[in-house]
């Protein structure tokens, strides 16, 4: 059985648009049509975007949508509102206010995680301030969908600067315990959508445990309900192919914007999508060549007999391939339409790569990671030469990375060309400043998190030296890979083991070796190399590290 939470979270979005009736599985839509309004909040809408088109939206009945803080909504009678929003006390508010007007005809109201008790009596009672508006709620629904899914595999809780505010030395615990119950509610949420009771493994202490711990007792507590969630989990519910939790912490051309749509309708990009540009570029050549070929092909049996002497025969057979040609159309035009798309994409990309020399970046620190070094000369053209000032940065901070030792003269020279390149050093400071820490992660205790900011510069340091092996393979990756062979391995031997559906003295892990695995990667949020520096100068700044730019001239 495989986990596919794209797939998953999909139909239950698509149940919840028709009402939260069941769908037919063969024609995917309700039996009864119902047109409909759509409601949604700024978190909803980004769960929807990746999954539902506009055109999905008009096959289920959606006429019309909103943000539900958009002022100007005016009353639409006799059709129904779907309500898909998180339960913030706002959102209730905007609710009450929506029905006591009444905005609709009914309200469906879906809440992507668990409406608290307390929100759920303030909507009860606000309702109960109108006439007849507790009369038009309909329904009230926990979908547990609070997370974006950007692939069949791959889920972010579309959290913002949480890096940033785990590893604030300024945080008090309050705030760190607040971010990890967002954590945890947003993991509950992905494991409600698969139907499924993992098996927890996790790295000890800090914010990796303390998530494990309280996802594990939230589970167990589900589970004592008697219609919970875990009920239906299909074959994973009975058999021993139980899944594993793995956590880890982790410490256009110039002018008008243009944007493309990239998604799994889009099968250039489903081919293509995770290959290395110049991969992609000869790819795209390969589909331009081919189209051609195609293009011709169809003049040529369209194009009639030049010449030769008109008969019945030849405009029975010309015909056939006119046929022909004009059923080909709508496919080659819709291939035209993507390679043209990508091309576009291409170009634009092809044309930062060479005013930036990003090939060059690429390849040096591909070099510098495996080879564990760099000629000084190479690593002073670089800094000195093309590129950005966050490519500079970002180049700076690899090196720091991929060199297990940096003397401290070198790291100072390093330092000194930034400045002279005008970039902002709060970021490579505070990685140099982690990294001379040098903790191993095994000499982080559980103990630890009494002061839950111990851990906070600790993580960085203790995956420097293994952040990439000699064959690329992400540390990340490894880990997950020793923690599904469930054999013993130094790299996780220190990993904690939880498992929700097992009395708490006697959590284990199946030694069955499983058929097949299926991996789905998920994370707090999905950064750009940029984003990520930006997080790593903030926390540089909070430790008064870095020097302005500006003020380095003087």
């Amino acid at each position: 059985m495989s986990l596919n939470l794209r797939q998953k979270q999909t139909e239950c979005i698509i149940r919840m648009l028709n009402l939260n009736q069941p769908v037919n599985s063969s024609t995917g839509m309700a039996n009864e049509e119902v047109y409909k309004i759509l409601i949604f909040d700024k978190s909803s809408q980004d769960i929807l975007s990746p999954l539902i088109n506009v055109k999905d939206l008009r096959k289920h009945g959606v006429t019309l949508y909103f943000l539900i803080d958009k002022s100007s909504r005016k009353p639409i009678p006799d059709v129904p509102a779907v309500y898909f929003i998180r339960p913030t006390s706002s959102n209730i508010q905007r609710i009450v206010s929506d029905a006591a007007v009444p905005l609709y005809d009914s309200f469906h109201l879906n809440f992507s995680s668990s409406i608290s008790r307390t929100l759920l009596e303030d909507l009860a009672s606000g309702l109960l301030k109108s006439n007849d508006a507790v009369s038009r709620v309909s329904k009230v629904h926990d979908q547990y969908l609070d997370f974006v899914t950007l692939e069949d595999n791959l889920f972010s809780l579309a959290f913002s600067n949480c890096y940033l505010q785990l590893n604030d030395p300024k945080a008090e615990q309050r705030e760190i315990e607040e971010i990890i119950e967002k954590i945890v509610d947003g993991l509950f949420c992905v494991l409600a959508t698969l139907s499924v009771v993992p098996i927890i493994r996790c790295s000890q202490g800090g914010a990796a445990e303390m998530v494990a711990v309280a996802l594990d007792q939230r589970v167990r507590d589900h589970l004592l309900a008697k219609n919970n969630l875990f009920s239906e989990g299909g074959n994973f519910a009975s058999s021993f192919q139980r899944p594993v939790l793995c956590l880890v912490s982790v410490q256009g051309e110039k002018g008008a914007m243009k944007s493309f749509e990239l998604d799994g309708s889009d099968p250039f990009w489903v081919a293509n999508g995770g290959l290395e540009f110049p991969e992609v570029a000869v790819e795209i050549e390969n589909q331009l060549n081919k189209y051609k070929k195609d293009v011709d092909d169809v003049n040529r049996r369209t194009g009639g007999t030049s010449g030769a002497e008109f008969d019945g025969t030849d405009l029975i057979g010309n015909t056939k391939h006119l046929m022909s040609a004009v059923n080909s159309l709508p496919e080659l035009t819709e291939r035209k339409q993507v390679i043209d798309k990508h091309t576009n994409i291409a170009t634009v990309l092809l044309g930062e790569i060479k005013e930036r020399s990003l090939d060059s970046y690429a390849k040096k620190e591909y070099d510098m990671m495996v080879k564990g070094s760099i000629d000084w000369n190479e690593l002073m053209g670089v800094l000195k030469g093309k590129g950005s000032k966050m490519d500079k940065l970002r180049f700076a901070i690899m090196y720091l990375i991929s060199l297990e030792t940096v003397p401290q003269s070198d790291a100072e020279m390093v330092e000194t060309a930034l400045r002279e390149a005008e970039v902002d050093t709060s970021a490579f400071q505070y990685v140099k400043k982690i990294k001379s820490l040098n903790v191993p992660l095994t000499s982080i205790s559980s103990a630890s998190r009494g002061n839950i900011v111990d851990w906070a510069g600790n993580l960085l340091a203790a995956g420097m030296k293994n952040l990439l092996s000699g064959d690329r393979q992400l540390a990340l990756a490894r880990i997950v890979d020793a923690l599904m062979e469930g054999r013993p391995n130094p790299e996780v031997d220190s990993y904690l083991l939880f498992d929700p559906r097992a009395p708490k003295s006697s959590s284990e892990l199946a030694s069955s070796q499983q058929p097949a695995k299926h991996i789905i990667y998920g994370t707090t949020e999905i950064l750009t190399g940029a984003e990520f520096v930006d997080q790593l100068a903030s926390l540089g700044k909070k430790m008064g590290l870095g020097v302005n730019p500006a003020s380095s001239a003087h």
